[in-house]
């Protein structure tokens, strides 16, 4: 019983140790001060997927990492750098994984087919289902 006392104390606080004390990278949250860079950047980051979070964008997301990517979009695009050059830079470094539009290539075909695929197995079973049947 003290064991699992001990055990229950020493995980009790590990969510406060999980958090960041780093401060937020400097663009995370504030916006170029050129708009028209800010709306590249924005569309930008609106098709790289959050590596923590895995089903937001980092433009939408929270987490630290995000806002990392974001504050990197930014800094890019204001030094100079066209959003399909730090897209580029991005998979290359994380994977297709990280872009919305994994590029056509054989590895993807089955992501390219699916849809395809599954909506000709309904219309074949929706077809079959809905046929008059003779009385």
């Amino acid at each position: 019983m003290k064991a699992l006392s001990l055990a229950f104390l020493l995980v009790l606080p590990s969510p406060l140790i999980a958090q960041s004390a780093l401060p937020p990278a400097e663009y995370a949250d504030r916006q170029l001060a050129d708009p028209r860079q800010e709306a590249q950047a924005k569309a930008l980051m609106e098709t790289l997927r959050c590596l923590v979070c895995q089903g937001q964008s980092i433009a939408d997301s929270d987490a630290d990492m995000a806002g990392d990517m974001r504050a990197l979009v930014r800094r890019r695009i204001e030094a100079g750098e066209k959003p399909e050059d730090i897209r580029r830079w991005l998979i290359q470094r994380y994977g297709n994984w990280v872009s919305y539009a994994p590029p056509v290539e054989p590895v993807t075909w089955p992501l390219w087919a699916a849809p395809i695929l599954l909506l000709a197995g309904g219309a074949y079973l929706a077809r079959g289902r809905f046929r008059r049947r003779p009385r």
